[in-house]
Order: C-alpha cells, then structure tokens, then sequence
C-alpha cells in the first residue's frame, strides 16, 4: 500500500472527522471508499459520453442496425 500526504481545507476535514465517527471508520478508509466511488462515477460517465458520441455517429449507426437486421433473422429462423 502506498501513503500519500495531502492537504484539504478544514471543512472538508471536519465532515470527514463526523462521518468516519459516525459510521465507526477510520477517515482513511473512509477517504479510500469515497475516493473508488468517485472513480467508478468519472468511469460511468466516460462510457456515457462514448455512447452518446457513438449515437450521433451515422457509421455506427449503420454498423448497429445491420447488426439488429442480423439477430432478428437469427431469432426467425429459431422460431421456424
């Protein structure tokens, strides 16, 4: 495990205090939980974007509804 050494204003300090008392945690794991949490939303918000860019795009588009018109005929021929 790695230690790094920060500085955060005095506010924030003082939630951080509060909440790690009143769940019963030390602040660094409370720091280490809210800190993945964090980086897992800027993930989900990366492949938000990437799939909004990707619906205005007429290639993958196009790449998509041949893929449908391909599983929709799959699911014909099953059901024959």
């Amino acid at each position: 495990m790695t230690t790094i050494t920060t500085s955060l204003p005095d506010e924030l300090v003082q939630r951080l205090a509060k909440y790690a008392k009143t769940l019963g945690l030390p602040k660094n794991k409370l720091i280490e939980k809210a800190l993945s949490l964090y980086l897992d939303h800027l993930k989900r918000v990366a492949y938000v974007k990437s799939y909004q860019a990707a619906g205005k795009d007429q290639d993958m588009l196009s790449l998509a509804e041949e893929g449908m018109g391909e599983y929709l005929k799959q699911l014909e021929d099953e059901t024959r």
